[in-house]
This record gives structure tokens, sequence and C-alpha cells, in this order.
């Protein structure tokens, strides 16, 4: 079984949690409806599985070895418009999805950039903890682009896990 990685494997990393008064199957597929991120996540506002043209795919179920479109990305996060310059998109491959042990995670896909300039990798996972679900993200970025990414948005990127963490918690508990 794959494992995030560690943080001391990249320039930076956002990471956070929090524990949700839900059953873990529920937040499980709030978190796998990608079309609902709209409607609760003020980082990621959307995100659409697509082929390697960039066309949206007709099974919109997230799987392993998929491409993803992950946009707008809100920095800082907002469920209104976001100002001048704080919308952003990315092209991740989902890399993981684990429906038996409740954990997705993807990296950075994009073409024209190699993985010594910017990398990512996104880990997003569901235990149980004292009867609650435990959401936790953690990303991890590395290569030499990752100190211009940590120095403009870093800090944007710390807000937006966290925005994405609590929408999550509300979706789940009031849903």
């Amino acid at each position: 079984m794959a494992t995030p990685p560690l943080a001391s494997s990249g320039v930076f990393t956002v990471a956070d949690s929090i524990l949700i008064d839900a059953p873990r199957e529920k937040v499980w597929e709030i978190l796998l409806d990608f079309k609902g991120y709209k409607e609760w996540n003020a980082f990621v506002r959307g995100q659409t599985l697509v082929s390697a043209s960039g066309a949206a795919l007709p099974d919109q179920t997230p799987a392993a070895n998929t491409l993803m479109r992950i946009s707008p990305v809100h920095l800082p996060p907002t469920m209104g418009e976001p100002s001048l310059g704080g919308s952003a998109t990315t092209l991740v491959q989902i890399t993981a999805v684990d429906h038996e042990n409740f954990r997705a995670a993807w990296v950075t896909a994009t073409p024209y950039m190699p993985r010594w300039a910017l990398f990512a990798e996104r880990w997003q996972m569901l235990t149980v903890v004292d009867g609650k679900t435990k959401y936790e993200s953690i990303e991890v970025f590395s290569g030499i682009l990752a100190y211009v990414v940590r120095f403009f948005v870093g800090a944007n990127l710390v807000l937006g896990v966290r925005a994405m963490a609590e929408g999550l918690k509300r979706r789940a508990e009031g849903a």
C-alpha cells in the first residue's frame, strides 16, 4: 500500500487535519463528489476528470491513473469571487483512490513542467478516532520552483487547506 511522502522529502509541506462528527463513509462520499465542491469548498471550487487533450471525461468517477483539472483554486480561499489574480488552475494525475482505506492521492502532471522544477504530491485520508472521522490532508512541494511557490502563495495554501477541512466538516455534519 502506497503511503504519503515524508514532509522532509520536499521544500515545504502544507498539511491540516480536523475531526468530523459524521460517519467516515459519508465524509468519503462528499470528498469524492467533485461536482459538489462549489457548494462547500472555499479553496478548491471544482475538480474535473479530463482526457490528455483536456476534454472532460463522460465518467467522472475518480480512479488511479486518471488526469484531473483542479479549477478554480481560490487563493486566498473564498466562496465568492476571487480577488484579481486570486484564482489558479492545475493539472494532476490521480495516483490512488483507496475505497477500503479511505485514502486518495494525486501528483502534479503539468506537461511543460519537469519534476525537478516543480512537483507536488497530495494525500487526503480518513480514519476513525473516538467515533469521529479524522480528515487529514498533506501536500509536499519539491523542486527548485517550490521556493517561489512558497514565497508567493505558501500562506494562502495553508489557509486554503484549512478552509477545505472546515468546509468538509460543516458539509458532513450538516448534510
